[in-house]
Formats: structure tokens, sequence, C-alpha cells
């Protein structure tokens, strides 16, 4: 099982080590027509406004939209949640606006208010270690979006069908647990198309 990271901009090695713990392969996709290849992708964090110029630069905003029609799945982090959601706070429209959510950018803080916590994340036993650097937060979820995560009354790891995000760094961690999450969601997806095709 293949899945894609959007190297672009962020931690895609960090990604594709969590990845690899899982047993699937790790691919950084840096041209469009490598998403053919995988059956899952994940956008990393970074800077949104950053990624947004260079998908659009690169043609990767209509391309990344296909795929997630396609019913593959997608799992943005940190910034990776922004460019997801479908608004950003203050009006601005998203990236790919995928996912029904209202995301607000660098809510918890500067960088030097990054922190470190244990979280309970629903779908996992234990809880998981997050890092959280600059991160935003999501304000508002549609009737669809299934909420995970919450920390001091906020919204910060979300899911809507094919659609997975966190507002912290999983990959920055030695815990593989969200990026397993994920590999079970594009495992899932596979079986789904395989009994489909039949």
């Amino acid at each position: 099982m293949k899945i894609g990271v959007l190297a672009l901009q962020g931690a895609v090695t960090e990604h594709i080590v969590s990845i690899e713990k899982t047993g699937a392969e790790g691919v950084p996709i840096k041209r469009v027509e490598q998403l053919e290849e995988v059956e899952g992708l994940i956008i990393p964090g970074g800077e949104s406004t950053t990624i947004g110029k260079l998908m659009r630069k690169y043609g990767f905003i209509e391309a990344i939209r296909d795929f997630s029609d396609q019913g593959k799945p997608i799992f943005g982090t940190c910034a990776g949640m922004i460019v997801l959601a479908k608004k950003i706070a203050g009006g601005e429209p998203g990236h790919l606006e995928l996912m029904d959510i209202i995301v607000a950018r660098n809510a918890f803080g500067r960088q030097r208010e990054s922190f470190e916590c244990d979280l309970e994340v629903k779908g996992i036993d234990e809880p998981v270690r997050a890092v959280f650097i600059r991160a935003p937060l999501i304000n508002e979820v549609g009737p669809g979006v299934d909420v995970l995560t919450v920390y001091n009354d906020e919204i910060v790891t979300a899911r809507e069908g094919n659609l997975l995000v966190c507002s912290f760094h999983p990959e920055l961690t030695d815990d593989f647990r969200l990026h397993q999450y994920f590999a079970d969601m594009v495992e899932a997806n596979r079986e789904v198309q395989q009994q489909n095709r039949i």
C-alpha cells in the first residue's frame, strides 16, 4: 500500500518515516501525475498560504480534488488542515475547500508558545502524543464532521468521510498511531474499491 506525502513544504521525511512504521510505503509527491501511484495522501504542516500558492502553481488544486472525489483518503496536519478546510476564519475561502470546517490560523499563538501534550483521540485506545507549533484550530464543523479530539474546549482532530485533519504535528513524535489510523482508512477504502471492481 502506498501513501503519498505532498512534498511542496513541511516535514515530508518525518511523515514518510511514520507511514513506514505502519507497514505502508511512503512516497514524496512532487508532481501531479504521482498522485496516480498512491492510495492515500498526507498534506503536511508548513505555511498554509505558501502551500496554497505552490499547489496552484503546480496544478495540485484540481488534482487533489479529483483524488478526493475518487474516495481516496487525505490527511491534513497543522497547515494541511487549513489547506483542506472549506473556510478560514475571517471570511477567507479555503484552498482545496474539501472539508466542511472553518479553521482559525495560528490560534494557539506564536512559535515560542509551542507545546506538547497527550490527547485522547476517538478510535485510538491510549492517548496520542501531540506537538503543537503555531497551531490552527477548528472553529466550526459541519453536520457530517466527526469530532475526534477536543483540547481545552477546542476541536483539534476531526474526520469527515475520507478526510482526516489535526491541528498538531503527529510526525514529530515516535507515536505513529494517528498515521496508523489514517493507514487503516486507506486500507478500508482500498477494500471497498476492490469489492466494487468484482
